[in-house]
């Protein structure tokens, strides 16, 4: 019986979850974020009564009662102009497992939109494969092909193990800026929401450029969860809203994906590495769903 009512309780947080999501897509009230409509996330009552109700009575109440009750979660406006934002990655599909929510709103908003990606993901071989992936990808993104690079660096060369150079990836990241006008850097946290090594090496690149630089760019990372949270799918979002709301204004930001859908459609052009487990994790995975970008600069 106990097994039951958990199950049935996990099932009412992913359907709530994913009312969430189909109620932010066709809201006008969406997470200030590169925008100047700072604004609330507001649920209906409806949905709040019926969930409540039933998550009281299964004992869950305490994990969703607190975003429900917090029914505005005020962000900080920023400027109205359009951004040219630059996405480092280190592979071709990063863009798609894990920024796809942030890359979704950031298109949806008019903001210009450039992906860095350091390799080409050659460990085994498919360098050039999992390039014309990437920019297939991409256009399921809506981000433009002549705004795609892929570097083949023979020191920045796509393996578990091997060390990237932190001097040489703040170099590459210092032209992109110089020459793209560029005001805002997306990446990787410190951990590289996988662990690893070449995902923590960009991260450590662009801390790196952002140390030496004396430009003024705004700088974002995607922040690492739990392996609980990662695979909850889009229950997430509700510890997201949570953890962003307990941030001093404008520090950090939750983007819900108003398309999950279109993460599957742009992870199917990876054929190479469209494999069942990968399928598994776009299907559980939060960042499917939803990210959460902290400020780093």
């Amino acid at each position: 019986m106990a097994w039951l009512l958990i199950g049935l309780s996990v099932s009412l947080c992913w359907l709530a979850s994913l009312c969430k999501v189909y109620y932010s897509s066709h809201s006008s009230s969406r997470t200030a974020f590169f925008s100047n409509d700072a604004s609330c996330l507001y649920f209906s009552l409806a949905m709040f009564l019926f969930f409540f109700v039933f998550l009281c009575f299964l004992f869950w109440s305490i994990f969703l009662v607190v975003p429900f009750l917090t029914l505005c979660m005020s962000l900080s406006a920023e400027s109205k102009q359009k951004r040219n934002i630059l996405l480092v990655i280190a592979h071709p599909d990063d863009e798609s497992m894990f920024f796809s929510p942030t890359i979704s709103y950031l298109t949806s908003k008019g903001h210009n939109l450039y992906v860095l990606c350091i390799s080409t993901g050659n460990a085994d071989g498919m360098g050039n494969t999992r390039k014309e992936e990437l920019y297939q990808a991409c256009a399921i993104l809506k981000v433009p092909l002549h705004q795609i690079k892929v570097l083949d660096n023979p020191k920045l060369q796509d393996g578990f193990g091997k060390v990237w150079d932190h001097d040489l990836l703040a170099k590459i990241v210092e032209e992109e800026v110089a020459s793209g006008t560029i005001d805002s850097i997306l990446t990787f946290d410190s951990y590289g929401i996988s662990g690893h090594c070449n995902h923590k090496d960009v991260h450590h690149g662009v801390r790196r450029f952002l140390n030496m630089s004396r430009r003024k760019v705004e700088a974002w990372e995607l922040l690492s969860t739990n392996i609980l949270r990662k695979y909850s799918g889009p229950v997430d979002i509700w510890f997201s809203i949570v953890y962003s709301m307990c941030w001093p204004s404008g520090q950090v930001h939750c983007l819900l994906n108003d398309d999950p859908s279109k993460s599957f459609q742009a992870m199917a052009q990876h054929m190479s590495q469209w494999v069942w487990f990968r399928k598994l994790f776009v299907s559980f995975s939060s960042y499917t769903y939803v990210n959460t970008l902290k400020r780093i600069a």
